[in-house]
């Protein structure tokens, strides 16, 4: 979709980019409030642990955001993503192995919102000037590091509860970092009030998903 020529116009600048990308920050909102969180103190629940972790996520992404920009990384949205993807990736197979319910909810969410991410991403590498064969491949290849995380989390997180609660969270704190300095302020966009609806319609999709699985 991002590819389709039409979606480079002013029109998808001015209003339907900055809903997907309100989008993929609320779904991204709903997978920390109702699966990484809630899975990650069931697995370490001890309080001042749990938290830390938390928030050494969101200093490791903060540190990230501080050296693309420092060496001026030229897409800093597909780095991100593909940050938070094998992280995700490697805690979606462990809990595959100890919680079926709980990984098909995440699973679903990262599907989701790898949609808006994966549109985004895409933009920013094409519009600068790099060649559409390559983007391609470098999506590829990122799809296909996410099952071998999977299978590594498969073996090794399904007898380790703590370390599968620990890369839950930690990757839940990576995550609310990236949404509100990154995502949050580009959907944004004055005098327009419905970028902003895509945010909530991203929480609600996650919420479905919760109550139906």
């Amino acid at each position: 979709m991002a590819s389709i020529k039409h979606f480079r116009s002013q029109w998808l600048e001015r209003e339907v980019r900055h809903f997907v990308i309100a989008l993929g920050g609320g779904i991204l909102v709903g997978a920390v409030a109702l699966v990484l969180v809630p899975e990650g103190i069931d697995q370490l629940p001890q309080p001042f642990v749990a938290t830390a972790i938390l928030l050494a996520g969101g200093l490791a992404f903060m540190g990230l955001g501080r050296y693309q920009a420092k060496r001026k990384v030229s897409a800093p949205q597909f780095t991100a993503m593909a940050a938070d993807f094998l992280p995700e990736s490697l805690a979606l197979g462990g809990m595959f192995a100890v919680n079926a319910e709980g990984a098909a909810l995440l699973a679903l969410l990262i599907g989701m919102q790898n949609l808006p991410e994966g549109f985004n991403a895409w933009q920013e590498l094409v519009g600068q000037r790099a060649r559409p064969a390559k983007v391609l491949g470098l999506v590829i290849l990122l799809a296909l590091l996410g099952p071998v995380c999977g299978v590594v989390g498969w073996f090794w997180l399904a007898g380790h509860g703590a370390a599968l609660g620990a890369i839950l969270l930690f990757a839940a704190g990576g995550i609310l970092y990236l949404t509100f300095q990154d995502i949050a302020p580009q959907s944004r966009l004055e005098r327009h009030w419905t970028p902003a609806l895509g945010a909530v319609l991203g929480f609600g999709f996650a919420l479905i998903g919760h109550l139906l699985l």
